[in-house]
């Protein structure tokens, strides 16, 4: 039987488009009939209520099952979408996770073995990652098959990248030998603006086939579907946003080919 492939969304450096790729490619692989578990590893759990997946489940989250107060199996929300996918979702209480997780002497491999109970039942797994190298994300990287990082088409792109990739890299030494970089992907591109282009150039200088063709607009409905609690697959299909979405999901299907 085949397992679902786990990627992580990861970037340190917030307000690059994390939460929103992570919903966002999750809505789009569903809505092309894939098996999509988004788990919020974020204890902001904005990616919970993007999808409108948290007020009812209060009680069961993600940090329950890092406490080991409850398996996996009893967190799995299916949020009431046009086309289904499933979440775990998480809140602020995740925040604590990492101070109880630091004695532990497993403690980079929970999340790897929470979620080998329930890969099979799915075609991917996509983390949604907060924006810092703690435990949380260690735990993401150490699960994960591949990293995707988003990156604002901004001067400051670069800043916090090295650092990003040397922790990948450390994380791929010493805990999950099969990890890689399955993309780059440029989140908030302008047009208008002449510096997008230059960020653009630069980044594909350096990384070359490694970052996604699929660039990500700025999109006003982009910003608006959270507050809807929904993607911008369910909010407005037709959207820039929404289309951009969809094409980076199947670029990223014919990738895994």
């Amino acid at each position: 039987m085949t397992v679902g492939k786990i990627i992580a969304i990861a970037n340190q450096k917030g307000g690059v488009g994390k939460t929103t790729s992570a919903v966002s490619l999750s809505a789009a692989l569903a809505r092309k009939n894939k098996k999509v578990l988004l788990v919020d590893s974020d204890p902001q759990g904005n990616a919970t209520s993007g999808i409108g997946g948290g007020k009812k489940q209060e009680k069961a989250q993600l940090y329950h099952c890092y406490t080991r107060e409850l398996p996996i199996k009893d967190v799995l929300v299916v949020p009431n979408t046009k086309h289904p996918l499933t979440l775990i979702p998480s809140s602020i209480d995740l925040a604590a996770a990492e101070m109880e997780l630091f004695p532990l002497p497993d403690r980079e491999y929970v999340l790897q073995n929470l979620l080998k109970e329930i890969r099979e039942d799915y075609d991917y797994i996509i983390i949604d990652c907060p924006p810092s190298l703690g435990l949380l994300t260690i735990n993401s990287l150490t699960a994960a098959d591949s990293v995707l990082i988003p990156m604002q088409c901004e001067y400051f792109a670069m800043e916090g990248l090295a650092q990003l990739i040397s922790t990948i890299r450390s994380v791929k030494k010493s805990l999950n030998k099969l990890l890689f970089i399955e993309g780059l992907l440029l989140t908030m591109f302008d047009k208008r603006n002449r510096l997008t282009f230059q960020v653009e150039e630069k980044i594909k200088k350096h990384f070359g086939e490694q970052v996604f063709k699929t660039v990500i607009p700025r999109n006003v409905r982009l910003s608006e579907c959270p507050s809807h609690g929904q993607s911008v697959i369910e909010y407005d299909v037709k959207s820039t946003g929404a289309q951009a979405y969809i094409k980076l999901a199947n670029e990223f299907l014919r990738r895994q080919k």
